[in-house]
Formats: structure tokens, C-alpha cells, sequence
């Protein structure tokens, strides 16, 4: 069987097991496709946003989401709280917009490691891995609508990927938003895997995503972070991504460890997985200032070292978290990294 047919077969499955995203507001279409991955056997969701009015887009208006290192892109960036996403709101301003679920995440394939117990088979989907991941995707958006090159916006692990693969490919990137970056970790990882081998993924459960996005966050602005309802409708949208993870007691959502053993052996040693002087885009690094994942420690190390960025931008934003993207002051987010997007070329 043709291998295009597999990939489509493969993820009609998968839309079928997981739930359809809200009714798309008025004037913006939406469409899901996937894209080959660069390891065989393996394909990429990809959901794709835009005005309905059939305008073109160029560099300038097309952006392409990238996930972190648990949750997949799905799941938060076209989440719709309070009657809007982040990806509407990026398409309201005129952007043909993409997010992709890197494969072992979302609504993408899974590898066959993930058919077995964990301890079988080691860490897959690394940096490496999700940049020729990210770069199948970039590919096939520049071959079917001829932007040449396009916004990539990462948001932890993802601004890894996202920085990687500009590092790389300074021709195919316009502007480079890096929401709560990744740098050289000092003290405990954000992530564990908990004791014992580093297996081929990791689980996770609600009550545990709840305890590590408000670690750090003192007792009394708690209550006010999160708009009552919010976490629940996120952590359903994302846990329903994994059907076979929904099965166990309690339900708990797989996620690949390639992150991980990039952690260990470049982060946490001090050696990054993408060089800041190679980055050649005007580039935007974005957080909250409660951010235990990626604290501002990380931000503040790298920010000096893009020399070589045609203009650069550090903005902290204030009571938010490293998931400000879900919290009661995500529109200072959205506003923040529209304005860079829009700006035009310092003088």
C-alpha cells in the first residue's frame, strides 16, 4: 500500500479516537492534514488556520506552532478558553497559522515503542528528531503555498526545536518567537522520568501536570491564576489524545523521553543543543515571570547571546506561570507576541 495512504489511514484513526476541535468562529477556516515524518512508518498532525476570505499569505503571514516536551501543540494552542485560541487570534490578525503534534504526541502517530511496555526501548523523538520533524512540516507548507520562509514560535522544549531548526535553516525563517526558552538548567530538571532506566516514554497524571504548573506559586495568588473551569477543559482536551493511557486508573497521558535524555546530556552538562549565534532572525523570548519550568534565569543567560539576531526582544510578564498561554493573563501574551510579529524592521 502506497505510503501516502498509510499516513492517511493512520490518521483518520486517530481523529476518530480523539475528539473534534470547537466550531471554528466566523471567517476562519480550518483544515487537519498530515505529514510523512522523516523516520518511516510514523506521520504528523498538523492543523492548519486562516482567514476564509482566500487571501494569500507571504513570509510575513504564515506562523507554524511548536509544542514542548509533554503536551502536545493541539491541545494549547487552538484550546478555546473563553471563546478564543490562540491560534484564532494569530488567524484574526490576517495569518495563515499551522500547529503540529510531533509523532508520540497528540493526535500524531505513535511509534511502535509505545506498543510496549516503557522499559523496553530507549528514549525516542529527540531535539534532533523533532527538528527533522518540524522541518518535514516547514517543507511541505513552503512547497504548497510558496511563503519561502515562514514565523516559527516554540514554546519550551519547542523553542529547542524551533531555535534548532533556525539555527540551521536561517533562509526558511522570518521571525522567531521563543516562549518560555529553554537554556542551560542549573539545580533539578524541570521534567523527570522518576528513578530507574530511562525508558522509551513517561506517564503522567492530571494531578501531577496540576502540582508542577503551580509549583513555585505562592499560596495566596493561587485561586485568581487559573479562570474556574480552565484547567479541567485543558487537561481533558489533552488527556483525551491518549486513549490507551485514558484506560489505566488513573487515566494518565504516555509522553516520549527523547526530551529527557537531551536534558541530561546537553542541558544539564552544559551543552546546548543549537548555537544563538547562528540565529539570524529578529527573535522575541517571552515569559511569565513565575516560571519554574524555564525560570528567567534561562531567558536572561541566553538573550545576550544572539548576536547575530537582526533585532531582539526580552519581555517578562508579570503573576504568570511557564502555561501564562492558559492562565487569566494570557491576552498579554497573545498581545505582546502579535505586536513582534506585526512590528515592522527597527529603523
Amino acid at each position: 500500500m502506497p505510503s501516502f495512504i498509510c499516513a492517511a489511514l493512520a490518521l483518520l484513526g486517530l481523529l476518530w479516537l480523539t475528539p473534534a476541535p470547537a466550531q471554528q468562529p466566523p471567517g476562519i477556516a480550518m483544515r487537519e492534514f498530515a505529514v510523512a515524518s522523516p523516520r518511516p512508518g510514523l506521520d504528523i498532525y498538523v492543523r492548519n488556520k486562516h482567514p476564509a476570505d482566500g487571501a494569500r499569505f507571504g513570509p510575513a503571514r504564515t506562523l507554524v506552532f511548536v509544542h514542548g516536551a509533554t503536551y502536545p501543540g493541539s491541545a494549547a494552542f487552538d484550546l478555546e478558553l473563553d471563546g478564543l485560541s490562540w491560534m484564532d487570534f494569530i488567524a484574526r490578525h490576517g495569518y495563515d497559522v499551522y500547529l503540529l503534534d510531533l509523532p508520540g504526541y497528540g493526535r500524531s502517530s505513535r511509534p511502535p515503542e509505545m506498543d510496549q511496555p516503557a522499559d523496553a526501548s530507549p528514549p525516542f523523538e529527540t531535539t534532533e528528531q523533532a527538528v527533522a520533524d518540524l522541518g518535514a512540516v516547514v517543507d511541505y507548507i513552503v512547497k504548497e503555498n510558496g511563503p519561502g520562509s515562514l514565523d516559527v514560535l516554540g514554546w519550551s522544549w519547542g523553542t529547542a526545536i524551533a531555535a534548532g531548526f533556525a539555527a540551521q535553516n536561517p533562509e526558511k525563517v522570518n521571525r522567531l518567537v521563543l516562549y518560555a526558552p529553554l537554556w542551560i538548567i542549573q539545580g533539578a530538571p524541570p521534567v523527570s522520568a522518576g528513578p530507574g532506566k530511562l525508558g522509551a516514554y513517561r506517564t503522567v497524571t492530571k494531578a501531577a501536570a496540576r502540582k508542577r504548573w503551580l509549583n513555585g506559586v505562592a499560596e495566596d495568588k493561587i485561586a485568581g491564576l487559573i479562570p474556574d473551569g480552565w484547567f479541567e477543559q485543558w487537561a481533558g482536551a489533552v488527556w483525551a489524545t491518549d486513549p490507551v493511557g485514558a484506560q489505566q486508573n488513573p487515566p494518565v497521558l504516555r509522553a516520549p523521553n527523547g526530551v529527557l535524555l537531551d536534558v541530561a546530556r546537553y542541558w544539564r552538562a552544559g551543552k546546548p543543543t543549537w548555537d544563538p549565534a547562528k540565529i539570524a532572525a529578529p527573535v522575541l523570548l517571552v515569559q511569565g515571570e513565575w516560571d519554574h519550568d524555564t525560570p528567567p534565569y534561562m531567558s536572561q543567560a541566553l538573550f545576550p547571546l544572539l548576536t547575530q539576531a537582526r533585532w531582539k526582544q526580552y519581555t517578562l510578564l508579570g503573576e504568570g506561570t511557564h502555561h501564562i498561554v492558559l492562565e487569566k493573563n494570557r491576552m498579554q501574551l497573545f498581545e505582546v507576541v502579535q505586536a513582534f510579529l506585526d512590528a515592522p524592521p527597527p529603523r
